[in-house]
């Protein structure tokens, strides 16, 4: 079994008994974020569950299988989030502070998804079967219309709006990849309530300074 130590959100609905469907889709999550598409075998997920294989392949036939439903699970949630953001009333500066946030919330609950995310945009998509820029890239370019509208409103600094976009993807994502790697520059957990405070701070107020004129 794996022994990491997560701080993975408890799923909705935690506070009953989970069905074997969802704790498969949980533990798979986990073995796939830490050990990869092809580190991670059956196996190696039914004895996190607490279950054998044949009990597994019952919910899902196969590995490549188990891998497309926990990605669609990751994408679902994350899209709703932002989908939230981005059809909230608000204006300017305050839609793009409310997406910043809802993006920094989901990975903060959510830190798991953001390693296997990781992995698949290195691997290239091969082990999940889609193109994932393709399926990202209508959301990007909707993103980036709207910050040169807002600039050539004079709402926003001019700034270079695909470029900007990427800035704003590392920032969110490498932070809580790289956890690990930055509690020994930090000298604490960089996903601890208070660290991921200070992080949320700094990047709305890095982003304001950017795009907001004085």
């Amino acid at each position: 079994m794996l022994s990491h130590t997560t701080t993975e959100a408890v799923p909705v609905g935690a506070g009953a008994e989970r069905s074997t469907r969802d704790q498969i889709l949980d533990a798979s999550l986990v073995c796939f974020a830490y050990a990869g598409y092809s580190g991670t075998s059956l196996n190696d997920i039914a004895a996190e569950v607490g279950i054998r294989r044949p009990s597994l392949l019952h919910h899902f036939a196969s590995k490549e299988t188990l891998y497309g439903e926990v990605f669609e699970r990751l994408l679902s949630d994350w899209f709703a989030r932002l989908v939230g953001a981005i059809e909230a009333p608000a204006l300017g500066w305050k839609k793009v502070e409310g997406v910043l946030r809802a993006g920094f919330g989901f990975f903060a609950d959510n830190p798991n998804y953001v390693i296997l995310m990781r992995r698949e945009a290195i691997d290239g998509g091969v082990h999940l079967g889609i193109d994932l820029a393709a399926v990202l890239r209508p959301m990007f370019d909707k993103a980036a219309d709207y910050f040169r509208r807002e600039m050539d409103a004079g709402t926003f600094r001019q700034q270079n709006a695909e470029q900007l976009l990427l800035t704003g993807y590392g920032a969110l994502l490498s932070y809580f990849s790289d956890a690990p790697f930055l509690e020994g520059l930090l000298d604490e957990n960089p996903l601890s309530a208070g660290a991921l405070d200070r992080r949320s701070a700094h990047i709305i107020e890095f982003f304001h300074a950017a795009l907001v004129p004085a």
